[in-house]
């Protein structure tokens, strides 16, 4: 039988979506699963965007232009503007999501055997682009004991070599909550200036933060014209998950017209969601208060609760909306089927990230898992309940 590449051996499985069969079985039993290891929000998709969808007469649904339409690409640096993010429709290439923005970058700036330093833990799937595109993963490790606050400046140096090409953050992050600070992101810069590298900032939670904490944008630093990469999504941002609509921006026109040779390999961005991502950009302000209220409420319910369990720890986090919990037990791997294949409680149960798949040093994140609160405060309240429950029954 033919062989399959090595890398694809190598590609990792989501840690987010790899438990959904026992999910999908546990539903077919009759189990009610509460859904708190992925970030699809339960908030609604702002109107405005729906409509433009539902009232639009297009007679033929044909190609965008491979960098995405100048329409929404100028209305898109006029939000940035109002963001103190000044880009032109020129600096923007539009993806079909974030991740599609990401393994463009990847390709643009990385030969196979380059490295990418990241702060670990981070968004799983950061390691799966690495591997499609050949690139070696060189981690910072971030505590939980610190709240997972930016590792010191020299770990960052001390790991830099001559294939170095680039450091990663998410800011907000997934999957910690983690929100760097100005003084955090002008410090990145100044390494990046030094050493010469890319510094790229996944930003696609940039609305979420909390307790009258702000987010600095890597494109507001002026001396990074030439090194900063933003990765954007309106995933997130006005929930439209599906919609599969990114952008990657950048003042360095090499890397613009480096990823657009890119998109044009795969043609265009979908035409209908173009157009419901341009109109959601007319979302009200109100709606976005409304949202970060909520939000807030959430996490101070599920931080609260988690804390008052016997043996978990807790990450408080400043921004998007999740968390890193550190449970007693040894393996988060085989609790969280356990929870889907063995245990319910009046019926219920609850999917949980583990968080070993956010890590790529072996061995970090074996007894932590991901939370998403991303479910309205009272299904979060029964959700905990359930795992304070479970880890009284579980027996590895």
């Amino acid at each position: 039988m033919p062989s399959i590449s090595n890398k694809g051996r190598l590609m990792p499985q989501s840690p987010i979506r790899k438990l959904v069969p026992y999910a999908e079985d546990a539903k077919k039993r009759g189990v009610k699963v509460y859904h708190l290891n992925i970030g699809q929000p339960d908030i609604k998709t702002p109107d405005v965007a729906l409509k433009a969808v539902k009232n639009n007469n297009l007679d033929i649904v044909a190609y965008s232009r491979s960098e995405g339409s100048e329409e929404y690409r100028t209305k898109l640096s006029e939000y940035y503007k109002k963001n103190h993010i000044n880009v032109s429709a020129s600096d923007i290439i539009i993806t079909t999501g974030g991740s599609e923005a990401l393994l463009f970058t990847f390709g643009s700036i990385m030969d196979h055997g380059d490295e990418v330093i990241i702060p670990e833990p981070f968004y799983a799937n950061y390691n799966g682009f690495s591997v499609a595109s050949g690139v070696k993963v060189v981690p910072v490790i971030s505590k939980i004991e610190d709240n997972f606050a930016l590792p010191p400046i020299e770990d960052f140096e001390k790991l830099i070599t001559p294939k170095t090409k680039a450091i990663l953050i998410c800011n907000p992050g997934n999957p910690t909550g983690y929100l760097y600070s100005e003084e955090e992101i002008k410090k990145l810069a100044k390494i990046v200036i030094k050493h010469n590298l890319f510094l790229i900032a996944d930003e696609v939670y940039r609305e979420f933060t909390y307790d009258g904490e702000k987010h600095h944008s890597i494109m507001g630093i002026e001396d990074l014209e030439n090194h900063g990469i933003m990765i954007d999504s309106v995933s997130k941002r006005y929930s439209m998950c599906g919609a599969r609509v990114g952008c990657v921006v950048s003042k360095n026109s090499e890397v613009i017209n480096t990823v657009l040779k890119f998109a044009q390999a795969r043609l265009s961005p979908p035409t209908y969601a173009q157009i419901a991502s341009e109109a959601a950009l007319e979302t009200p302000q109100s709606y976005f208060d409304e949202v970060i209220e909520e939000y807030v409420e959430r996490r101070n319910t599920l931080i609260k609760e988690l804390q008052s369990i016997e043996g978990v720890k807790v990450a408080k986090p400043k921004g998007a909306f999740y968390c890193i919990a550190e449970l007693p037990i040894n393996d988060a791997d085989d609790f969280s089927q356990w929870l889907l294949e063995k245990f319910s409680l009046n019926g219920e149960t609850v999917m949980v990230a583990p968080a070993a798949g956010f890590y790529s040093t072996p061995g970090l994140g074996k007894n932590q898992v991901r939370i998403a609160y991303v479910l309205k405060k009272e299904d979060l309240l029964t959700s905990v309940n359930i795992l304070r429950k479970a880890l009284k029954q579980y027996k590895p």
